[in-house]
């Protein structure tokens, strides 16, 4: 394969134009046009095709972007690599995924002590679903997933649970929506307006049946697979909206809310999985070893 054809792909597809890659790598748009055609000659595939006066990737033009992406990725690593000066200490590669039910302050919370090791770390975080990131793992394209549902035997990827702690939950509004509210916890949250955690969270399912137990029906106004999202309605007085126990300080002086009360029946673990049985990336270890002597320590 001819990569400087690639390259041109890469460039139009990330561009949206032929007429604007041109301009970006000061080159025709027939001499990139003609560069395309023959990489399209060499896979036996067309990777774009025209929708009016537009380009528009194929499915398998999103394919080979996928892959160019990746290529011309590990090019920038190894310039920079090949750059650092001799004798300099090298960086520690860190890529994580983080489950996209995980509260962002927790991710943090979580992934700060591994910025805290005596060597410099490069660390890259990718977001998606839990699947999806299972997939990332097993294709060793990240060193760790930050999830808060472990890994089950029912899913094909060999990997190992461990186990960084867990919260139970609190309920938060903004005064003037608690000004609103009737009676105590939880008897306040019959008929009142809520944010609930979203089908993905591994809340969900028991915060329903706890609901149900105690005879609560809420009006809900939205479902939030991001509880990042669902804080920032409401922030906004949108709702009552719940959030780990372990960050009840933390909401309610950043957010400018106030504690309804904790549920000790809903509880929101989370996990580190990894490849690895016995860890060994000085990363990880920052990482489980801090949770579980100060973040979950309570």
């Amino acid at each position: 394969m001819n990569f400087k054809h690639l390259h041109y792909f890469w460039a139009a597809a990330h561009a949206g134009g032929i007429g604007r890659a041109g301009e970006q790598l000061h080159t025709t748009p027939q001499t990139l046009s003609g560069q395309i055609k023959l990489l399209e000659d060499r896979l036996g595939r067309a990777l774009f095709r025209k929708r009016g006066r537009k380009l528009e990737l194929t499915e398998d033009g999103r394919v080979a972007l996928g892959y160019a992406d990746e290529i011309f990725h590990l090019g920038s690593e190894l310039e920079a690599a090949l750059r650092e000066q001799r004798g300099a200490s090298r960086s520690i590669d860190f890529r994580v995924g983080v489950a996209d039910s995980v509260a962002k302050t927790v991710v943090y919370r979580l992934l700060e002590p591994a910025l805290q090791l005596p060597e410099p770390v490069r660390m890259v975080c990718s977001e998606g679903s839990f699947a999806e990131l299972l997939g990332l793992l097993a294709l060793r394209k990240v060193d760790l997933v930050i999830a808060d549902e472990p890994l089950t035997r029912r899913v094909s990827v060999k990997a190992f649970n461990h186990p960084l702690g867990r919260s139970t939950m609190s309920f938060f509004a903004t005064p003037g929506l608690r000004s609103q509210l009737q009676g105590k916890f939880p008897r306040c949250l019959d008929g009142a307006p809520m944010l609930i955690p979203g089908p993905a969270s591994s809340v969900r399912g028991p915060f329903d049946a706890w609901l149900t137990r105690e005879r609560l029906r809420p009006r809900v106004v939205g479902e939030f697979d991001d509880l990042a999202l669902m804080a920032a309605f409401g922030r906004e007085g949108r709702g009552i909206f719940v959030t780990p126990s372990v960050l009840a300080a933390e909401t309610e002086a950043q957010q400018g809310v106030q504690l309804l009360g904790h549920c000790d029946e809903l509880v929101a673990e989370f996990f580190a999985i990894s490849v690895e049985r016995r860890i060994s990336h000085p990363c990880v270890v920052a990482i489980t070893s801090a949770a579980r002597s100060r973040l979950f320590d309570t």
